[in-house]
């Protein structure tokens, strides 16, 4: 059977799922359709036309490189289509978007024959996605008296490829669709247990939300055929938990426009709102995509005749409506007066929405053309000696004469690309910064490559410094839908450039680690900056910054990335911690107390947390950074000490060197120049050359947090507050109880201690207590399930070399074998200790569940609605947080214990203390 006929197959299979058939990527599959359509007596004729214009995917794909190559022969005549001119082929390369597309265009402009030069010059002027292989051919050409090159190169330092692109409309018209009540989590975008089929666009965007929303959507646009319709998070923050392409993608394939009438399921310009805003991260996703995104502040704090907020009777602040957004009503955003309208009454400024920048990435249909462009634009005028129009806004740069700089504003001038040379920036500048590290995760990964084909991207940016590709949201069943994907994707990554989990050649053992743990040991500098695709990239050296695939993937095609420098909140602490306590709940308890001391409102969202814990490796100082994302701030940044940071350097080397030991580097020898970074790093500041990163003493903070470790007396609990009457407050994070609140009575169905929260001193932290309760009650029995995951194989070669493995495997019922890994997921749990395999396992819910319904005890990051546990009948499934004793001790007794039953179960346990730095962390400003 022949390759097309598979297809064939396949689309008739799709059919039944409602499908259309899926984009063409494959060279064979296009060489086949391109033989039949040569082929005028062929029977497959009519359809395969379709199939090539409309159904063939861009950029670097091997189909593209097919297409581009026949369109290429009709232009010249040596093949001819009566339903494809050549006018008709030019047009097509114009949407192919660089790599084949881009080489053909400049073999035709640079040939011979003066009128196709011309009208591939004319469509190579509206292209941005060019490389250096294609930059090279034009300026040897120029230099060699080329006159269509010159005249392109012309072009290009205009930016006519912008300048000549249709200016944002003046209103846009909008209708509201409430898409829930409270912060909406991106899982109810694209669910984590659909993570499997996000490369296919189409299929994905079946699981948005529900299908009864998908058709209350498609009502809407029936009713309001000249409005877009706005997705909005009603009383809450829109796109919380992580950047998800994936979901920005959905809501534009249900809501937004085709971005290629030749690209199928492509969208762009998805309008999202919140009324407490946009998550950052999420942000930039819609930023990526040329959408919008909308602070709506349509519920606000009731205030009495004197100005001061009105509280209930918990003592949080009443809201009021401001203005009505419920589903249906029509609104008018005015991007010239950059303000929301209800017909002719205004209702909110939206000058944070449409910035100059903003403004452009709408204009060009999103981000990635006017990174490009830029760069294009700035060969060209340097090529031909001139300097270069102002056309793009101006980067705004902020400086304030005399003050200091916050740890953040240090890195960013540090690594900040095309500023003004001497001028020291401060937040708010827009700034486009190198990229040391960059992380892609594997349920993402495929979208990352997607983005990286359709940009024309073949090999990793000279100037990142390390780039690892992971395998762990796969890690704990290897099943058909893993085996389809994975290996693709890591072969891909691998010849692209990165380190990947799995070898493409199968000579090294997969290592599934969880990708935040493996990219804080490759940060070997405190002063880098990390783009990874998950809200989790928090690494406790340098600051990071998780990222949707599409962000990754430009970080890794071009080693830079675009954003205003952040804000920062200052978190330092006073007092000590009990000696019954864990770091875990001092965590938790930084939450608690910073919404109790600024009145309900989150000072972190949106802004950099500059945590001063100075005394704490980063393995344990990585459970503080990680949970800023749930915090809802932009990133995290860890200030130590320079004996703290020499420590924590020489254990990422010792763990850069297992992966070299293992065979993972690569023909760059990535991983030994991160180790030779890390020595160089080290040197510095045993010699004083160049201490710990500090920021300045007269730095100035949004807001400044002290944390009063003597106000922590019982272990923290996030809970997500499933019954809360106010819908909005459930599933936010934002809900921490002590351990007295539960009374010693609530009952939990399922532990799980894993996820990247959880470092060494956990597993050992499980070990002991189990130890500590046999010597106590003579035996150790499971009145629940305990799922135990370590985050990396190294933890478990550290255990097994210190005797705390062999004990774990004593208490289990199950361990994970490597040489025959689960098939399918785990549905039904028995009341035992489970040793699965590293890697995120119950938390990332797109392979493994807890049973529906179940109260869930985690030490993990995800407590929203249906990640870990989904909903039965008979009630809600609930995750709630907690630190790795008390989950421990919980799936023990089958309940949350009281105080006297915990202080008892970790009597003389090390648990993950802190004492906090006598130092003073900062330094003399030099501004």
């Amino acid at each position: 059977m022949s390759i097309y006929k598979d297809y064939i197959k396949e689309i008739e299979e799709r059919k039944t799922q409602g499908l259309h058939p899926k984009p063409i990527d494959g060279a064979e599959l296009l060489s086949e359709i391109i033989t039949q359509i040569k082929d005028s007596g062929s029977p497959d004729r009519a359809d395969s036309l379709k199939f090539f214009i409309y159904n063939t995917l861009p950029g670097t794909t091997s189909a593209a490189g097919v297409k581009a190559k026949f369109l290429k022969e009709i232009i010249l005549g040596e093949s001819v289509v009566e339903e494809i001119s050549p006018a008709f082929a030019f047009e097509l390369l114009s949407h192919m978007k660089g790599g084949p597309s881009i080489e053909v265009l400049l073999d035709l402009a640079l040939g011979s024959d003066a009128a196709i030069a011309k009208e591939a010059a004319n469509v190579l002027k509206t292209q941005v996605f060019l490389y250096e292989a294609d930059t090279t051919r034009l300026k040897n050409a120029y230099e060699s008296g080329n006159e269509i090159a010159k005249e392109i190169l012309e072009s290009y330092a205009k930016a006519e490829f912008f300048t000549q692109l249709p200016e944002v409309a003046e209103e846009i018209k909008v209708v509201t669709y409430i898409a829930g009540e409270g912060d909406i989590s991106t899982d109810l975008l694209s669910p984590g247990n659909q993570a499997h089929s996000r490369s296919d666009r189409e299929l994905h965007g079946k699981c948005m939300i529900t299908p009864q929303a998908q058709e209350e959507i498609k009502a809407l646009q029936a009713q309001h055929p000249d409005a877009s319709v706005m997705l909005i998070a009603e009383k809450g923050t829109m796109g919380v938990g992580s950047s998800r392409m994936s979901g920005v993608n959905n809501v534009a394939l249900w809501t937004g426009k085709q971005a290629s009438p030749y690209v199928p399921f492509v969208n762009i310009a998805p309008i999202v709102g919140g009324t407490n805003g946009i998550s950052p991260i999420f942000l930039t996703t819609v930023d990526v995509t040329g959408g919008i995104g909308i602070d709506l502040k349509n519920w606000v704090k009731k205030v009495d005749e004197n100005g001061n907020p009105v509280l209930n009777e918990n003592g949080e602040p009443v809201l009021e409506e401001a203005y009505s957004v419920a589903t249906g009503t029509v609104l008018t955003i005015n991007t010239k007066e950059k303000k929301l309208f209800n017909g002719d009454k205004e209702l909110i400024d939206l000058t944070k929405s449409f910035t100059p920048q903003k403004m452009e990435f709408i204009r060009a249909g999103g981000s990635y053309a006017i990174v490009f462009g830029k760069k294009l634009q700035t060969f060209a005028a340097q090529l031909l000696g001139i300097e270069a129009p102002s056309v793009f806004a101006p980067s705004k740069e902020i400086s304030h004469e005399g003050q200091g700089l916050t740890a953040v504003e240090k890195i960013f001038n540090r690594n900040a690309v095309g500023v003004t040379p001497g001028k020291v920036l401060h937040a708010g500048s827009d700034v486009r910064v190198k990229v040391n590290i960059v992380g892609s995760q594997d349920t993402t990964g495929l979208m990352t490559a997607q983005e990286l084909e359709s940009m024309a991207a073949t090999v990793i940016s000279p100037t990142v410094d390390g780039a690892y590709q992971s395998g762990c949201h796969t890690a704990s069943v290897w099943d058909k839908k893993a085996q389809a994907n994975i290996p693709k994707l890591m072969k891909f990554m691998n010849e692209f450039g990165l380190i990947t989990a799995r070898d493409p050649k199968g000579e090294y053992h997969a290592m599934t680690d969880v990708i935040h743990k493996v990219l804080n040991d490759i940060t070997v500098d405190e002063w880098a900056i990390i783009i990874g695709g998950d809200s989790h990239t928090r690494m406790s050296k340098g600051v990071a910054f998780g990222a949707d695939s599409g962000t990754v993937a430009l970080a890794l095609a071009t080693g830079e990335a675009s954003m205003p420098i952040p804000e920062s909140v200052k978190v330092t602490f006073k007092g000590n911690m009990k000696e019954h306590m864990d770091f875990r709940d001092v965590v938790h308890a930084t939450q608690a107390q910073m919404l109790k001391q600024f009145g309900g409102e989150n000072v972190f969202q949106g802004r950099i947390i500059e945590v001063h814990i100075g005394t704490l490796p980063a393995d344990q100082a990585f459970t503080f950074t990680d949970w800023t994302a749930e915090m809802k701030a932009k990133a995290s940044i860890n200030i130590s000490e320079d004996n703290t940071l020499i420590e924590s350097l020489e254990i990422a080397k010792n763990r850069i060197q297992i992966m070299i030991d293992k065979g993972m580097d690569n023909h760059n020898k990535v991983l030994q120049g991160l180790i030779d970074k890390a020595n160089k790093r080290i040197e510095e500041i045993r010699s004083g050359e160049k201490p710990a990163l500090t920021p300045d003493s007269n730095a100035k903070y949004y807001a400044e947090v002290v944390v009063d470790l003597d106000a922590i007396v019982e272990p923290m609990i996030a809970d997500p507050d499933v019954n809360n009457e106010d819908v909005s407050k459930r599933y936010t994070h934002d809900t921490i109880r002590d351990l007295s609140y539960y009374g010693g009575e609530k009952k939990v169905d399922l532990g799980f201690v894993g996820s990247c929260m959880v470092h060494k001193g956990d597993l050992k932290i499980v070990s002991q207590m189990l130890r500590n309760l046999e010597k106590q009650q003579g035996k150790v029995e499971f009145n629940a399930p305990l799922v135990v995951a370590a985050p990396t194989y190294n933890i478990i070669d550290e255990l097994k070399a210190e005797g705390d493995w062999e004990l774990l495997e004593k208490y289990s019922a199950f361990e994970f074998d490597d040489n025959a890994p689960k098939g399918e997921a785990r549905t039904e749990y028995k009341n035992v200790m489970y040793l699965e395999r590293p890697g995120c396992n119950l938390c990332m819910g797109n392979q493994e569940k807890a049973a529906k319904g179940d109260t869930v005890l985690a030490t993990s990051t995800r407590l929203f609605q249906g990640r870990v546990v989904e909903d039965s009948e008979r009630k809600k499934g609930e995750s709630l947080l907690a630190s790795t004793p008390v989950v421990v001790l919980s799936a023990i007794i089958g309940r949350i214990p009281s105080i006297d039953e915990y202080k008892a179960a970790v009597e003389g346990i090390d648990l993950t203390t802190f004492v906090p730095s006598i130092k003073e962390l900062t330094s003399t400003s030099a501004h």
